[in-house]
């Protein structure tokens, strides 16, 4: 058997990817061309990385791919969608229907999806960059007036005495018929051919055998879900890992050309661009 090449993946340190990668990580599935190296990041360094093409295979936001088309193209497993659910805008204080126009609000990074979205909701809105697990802190001291949270916090922030001002994938699905497209992987256009389709199978298979196998991957990914209990860690999981996420369906598709293409009328993306995919 020839050498394996080495071949880097590149997600998020949270407990949907650990599942979502669980058989590949420890070795459950195996391929015969590539050997895979993990590095785990928060989404706002990859998006940053993606820039200069740091990562054979890599997680971005939906929000990133304009800026990185040129270096990657999106798999078609992979993606992270909230079907009528997504990144939640909460507050302290009970700001009402169009309560955000004006208000300091706390993202969880500029090229983040969750912060294209809260534009396209409330274009005037002033935006501050927060580490995603510090938001709920930040609003609640006060910091900010409002902050998008995304991850476990779309399930703890009640928890923090926090109101939802708005459920941004509840929103996007409302005026647009389709789910929210919010994170995605892509890989190296330079890559061989070859190269690119065993990686994307590979990605799709250790999704499936994380779904057919949900209990075991479960406790695998149970230590990325900062101390969610098990049945709100399974509640995470299942609504970033599904049917959306082994292959991509063509509303996906169609809901993130169309998120992109609002983003670049509305001056919020630099340059038109049509998704690609392996």
């Amino acid at each position: 058997m020839a050498e394996r090449r080495e071949f880097s993946i590149a997600h998020s340190p949270d407990a949907d990817d650990a599942f979502m990668f669980y058989a590949l990580a420890k070795g459950k599935i195996e391929s015969e061309l590539l050997e895979f190296k993990h590095v785990l990041k928060d989404i706002q360094s990859l998006n940053q990385d993606a820039h200069s093409g740091r990562y054979d295979m890599t997680a971005i936001s939906y929000h990133a791919y304009p800026y990185v088309s040129d270096k990657y193209m999106l798999t078609a497993a992979g993606s992270s969608v909230g079907d009528g659910y997504g990144p939640i805008v909460v507050s302290l204080a009970d700001l009402g229907a169009g309560g955000l126009a004006g208000k300091r609000v706390a993202i969880p990074g500029m090229l983040t999806t969750a912060y294209l979205a809260l534009k396209l909701y409330e274009p005037d809105v002033d935006p501050v960059v927060h580490d995603f697990d510090t938001i709920l802190d930040v609003v609640q001291q006060g910091e900010a007036d409002a902050g998008v949270v995304i991850h476990e916090g779309q399930l703890t922030f009640a928890a923090s005495g926090l109101r939802s001002v708005v459920d941004l994938g509840e929103w996007w699905k409302r005026t647009q018929g389709l789910p929210l497209p919010l994170g995605c992987n892509c890989i190296l256009r330079s890559l061989p051919r070859e190269v690119q389709r065993e990686a994307r199978r590979k990605l799709s298979e250790t999704i499936q055998y994380s779904l057919d196998h949900r209990e075991e991957a479960l406790e695998y990914a149970l230590q990325f879900s900062r101390g969610l209990e098990t049945g709100l860690a399974d509640r995470f999981v299942g609504m970033y890992v599904n049917d959306h996420t082994t292959d991509m369906a063509p509303e996906v598709l169609e809901a993130g050309q169309r998120l992109l293409d609002m983003g670049f009328s509305a001056g919020l993306i630099p340059r038109s661009v049509r998704l690609e995919y392996v």
